[in-house]
């Protein structure tokens, strides 16, 4: 099935890990993360590439330069067993609210930008639009069966948020897929049963359908998305 769409946002596990990994990369550079360090080999390459990866988990935070600084005062002082400012047991639970609280604010500001893109879609030729807020606009039409819930379709797809950018492809893999309908984002179990074999059409899927305000990935919560499928066979 698309990789997008069975990914799962467990988010303070993910927290976790990227605290912990960025307390790692605190102690070794002294603390200090006002000075440039030159990266001398592939390891440390790696390494730096696997702390890039790692605070995209922290992105529902949008933490600015000065609370950047914070977070790296208190991982710096736990490391290395220094007294801590604050009551764990009270604030620790309190990660989760704030992750919770920025990352609806963005998703609000999400969903208002994602207007007028979800209207442009949904006037163009054909369109049909849906009760549930899904846009199907044909590209090709099929000849063949439309699939069910139930069933286990073939497809390529190419999926992209509103300003473009690509965030799963199975075109770009060069490699379609097969998954069953009742398995991915309510919006393409929708979506692909409007579909004929050997059809390609655009899905418009509001947040609402897919992914919500937390997002996953690349995709930012509140989010509306757009897929162009191609189904080529019910298996």
């Amino acid at each position: 099935m698309p990789r997008i769409a069975i990914q799962e946002n467990l988010m303070f596990q993910r927290i976790v890990i990227a605290l912990s990994a960025t307390t790692l990369f605190a102690c070794s550079a002294g603390g200090d993360s006002g000075n440039a360090q030159e990266l001398q080999n592939d390891e440390q390459r790696t390494l730096y590439a696997l702390g890039v990866a790692l605070a995209n988990n922290l992105d529902p935070f949008a933490l600015s330069d000065e609370e950047v600084a914070i977070v790296a005062m208190g991982l710096r002082e736990a490391v290395l067993g220094e007294p801590l400012k604050v009551e764990m047991d009270v604030f620790g639970p309190r990660i989760q609210e704030l992750a919770d609280e920025r990352a609806g604010a963005a998703s609000d500001e999400e969903r208002d930008a994602s207007a007028a893109f979800a209207a442009e879609i949904a006037g163009e030729p054909g369109a049909q639009v849906f009760d549930s807020g899904l846009v199907v606009v044909p590209i090709e039409e099929g000849t063949g069966e439309n699939p069910s819930a139930s069933d286990t379709v073939r497809v390529h797809y190419h999926g992209t948020l509103r300003d473009g950018t690509v965030f799963d492809s199975s075109v770009d893999r060069g490699e379609s897929i097969t998954f069953p309908l009742s398995g991915v984002i309510p919006c393409w179990t929708e979506g692909v049963q409007k579909m004929r074999v050997g059809g390609k059409a655009k899905l418009l899927c509001p947040a609402e359908i897919a992914y919500g305000d937390r997002g996953t990935g690349p995709i930012p919560g509140g989010a509306t998305l757009l897929f162009e499928v191609e189904l080529i066979a019910i298996e």
